[in-house]
């Protein structure tokens, strides 16, 4: 079996594989040695690692996973990888990014993608269906754009995200959310459009936490998958341990 984790900047999720099948997930703020201590005990065996992280990462738990696994990989710009990367500056390129367009090519074959992952920012990447990823490009997320309101404004306050909001507010409060909730769907029709005018058999991909609030407010059709990044993983794990 795989172990896939994905260490983000607020929480770590953490997937099992059994092949291409996900058969456990877990999803936690900072998990200590002892959450992949109980892992690799429940499920056993686990063969094959791979890890991509934004943060640093502790050194007890790099070496735990090195020495209780088979292959371990850790996800930079030299791993090699099933898809073509034609980024610019592929080390500055985020994992999650990557990992997402990888999940996506390995789910819809020979098929032009824009994956669309709402988070702390929301990224739009774009695969064609060759399988070459040439870029994509980065706006703040909902929480980004509500505290910005407030911090660069005198009288602007700071309020919570509300989905059921109305479009277009009757308050200064409902504006805000208003504002951030139909800007962002705006934002992401336009950009299917723009994509689809040139691609016109392009698939859409929609994941992050953020995504629940978004995907019955489309105009297009999309294919929601809020393990993405895992399932990308997964399939950089396997690429690599076939192929090393």
């Amino acid at each position: 079996m795989n172990l896939c984790i994905d260490q983000g900047n607020t929480n770590t999720k953490i997937a099992i594989f059994d092949q291409d099948n996900i058969v456990g997930l877990s999803v936690h703020e900072n998990p200590d040695l002892q959450v992949f201590k109980k892992i690799f005990e429940s499920h056993r065996p686990v063969e094959h690692v791979i890890l991509s992280s934004v943060i640093d990462c502790q050194s007890d738990l790099l070496s735990f996973l090195q020495k209780h696994s088979k292959k371990f990989f850790w996800l930079d710009h030299h791993t090699p990888l099933p898809i073509v990367n034609r980024y610019e500056t592929p080390e500055t390129l985020g994992k999650d990014r990557l990992a997402a367009v990888v999940g996506a090519a390995s789910i819809q074959k020979n098929t032009d993608l824009l994956v669309i992952d709402i988070g702390t920012a929301i990224t739009y990447d774009f695969i064609n269906a060759e399988g070459v990823y040439t870029g994509g490009d980065i706006t703040p997320g909902i929480d980004l754009r509500l505290k910005s309101l407030h911090h660069f404004t005198q009288r602007l306050p700071r309020v919570e995200f509300d989905e059921q909001v109305g479009f277009m507010g009757t308050n200064t409060t409902t504006a805000i959310q208003s504002g951030v909730l139909y800007g962002i769907v705006s934002e992401i029709d336009g950009y299917i459009n723009r994509h689809m005018r040139k691609y016109p058999k392009l698939s859409v991909f929609l994941t992050g936490g953020g995504a629940v609030y978004f995907e019955k407010r489309l105009k297009s059709a999309i294919f929601a998958n809020e393990n993405l990044v895992l399932i990308g993983l997964n399939r950089i794990l396997e690429y690599n341990v076939k192929n090393n």
